[in-house]
């Protein structure tokens, strides 16, 4: 209920209206039944829903008559089991461009006689097995099925289905190589920093050493620290005389 209320309001509304023009500033208008009007906007029924225009951009509102006046004093005039009369003015309504007045007109015709070929062509549905049914029960029953709001087969899902698995699993394939690619590159460059680092912090262990070289280019020579001098030996005593041989003092 919630959810047909406003639409009865509206059509209530629209059919106690006066049709109206409403010519906008600066060009343009908006034909058809003024629903409510304020001082800040103008609701208008065009036939197939309604339109609220801004009332600052309303250069004026002109009264007459339009195709929708027509369809709705033709449709208060028949009676509700006049098939004949709502095939008529469906068919009206649909050469005026109101689709949803002529939809209306020939629901009310189906209400009388479902098997009504015309009005059934006009509201889209087809046959199936002899029987009238909506165009989409008509697609199913002839095993098609509604893939991204168009009716195909099966198979023709499936090779869609099909080629965009295959790209994208291309598509996968090629991100990945790149991926591995940078991280080959990054780990190179690593790898040529810390060798560099390495590098670096070696000449810099280096220049501390003091390094002597003879005449031109030869092998490093390491410093021989001095050594020590060495102390003078102590004079020799001199011997005691020998005493003489073969006799006592």
């Amino acid at each position: 209920m919630r959810k047909t209320l406003p639409l009865i309001v509206a059509v209530l509304a629209c059919a106690a209206a006066s049709a109206d023009e409403v010519q906008l500033k600066g060009g343009g208008r908006v034909t058809g039944r003024v629903l409510q009007r304020t001082a800040t906007s103008v609701e208008i029924d065009v036939g197939g829903g309604t339109i609220t225009v801004p009332a600052s951009r309303v250069e004026r509102i002109v009264e007459g008559r339009c195709a929708l006046d027509v369809y709705y004093d033709r449709a208060g005039a028949l009676d509700s089991k006049d098939r004949a009369g709502w095939a008529a003015l469906g068919r009206w309504a649909s050469d005026q461009g109101l689709t949803t007045q002529s939809r209306e007109a020939y629901n009310r015709v189906l209400a009388l006689d479902p098997a009504d070929a015309e009005a059934n062509q006009a509201l889209g549905n087809v046959q199936v097995d002899g029987q009238w049914v909506t165009e989409e029960a008509g697609y199913r029953a002839r095993g098609y099925v509604q893939f991204e709001g168009e009716w195909m087969t099966p198979a023709e899902q499936q090779a869609i289905q099909s080629e965009r698995a295959a790209a994208d699993s291309d598509r996968a394939r090629a991100q990945a190589e790149v991926r591995a690619r940078q991280a080959e590159a990054q780990a190179e460059e690593a790898e040529a920093r810390a060798r560099a680092a390495e590098k670096a912090a070696e000449e810099q262990s280096q220049e501390g050493l003091p390094l002597w070289w003879g005449w031109g280019p030869g092998p490093v020579v390491w410093p021989t620290p001095p050594r020590p001098p060495i102390p003078p030996r102590p004079p020799t005593p001199p011997r005691p005389p020998r005493a003489p041989s073969g006799g006592n003092p």
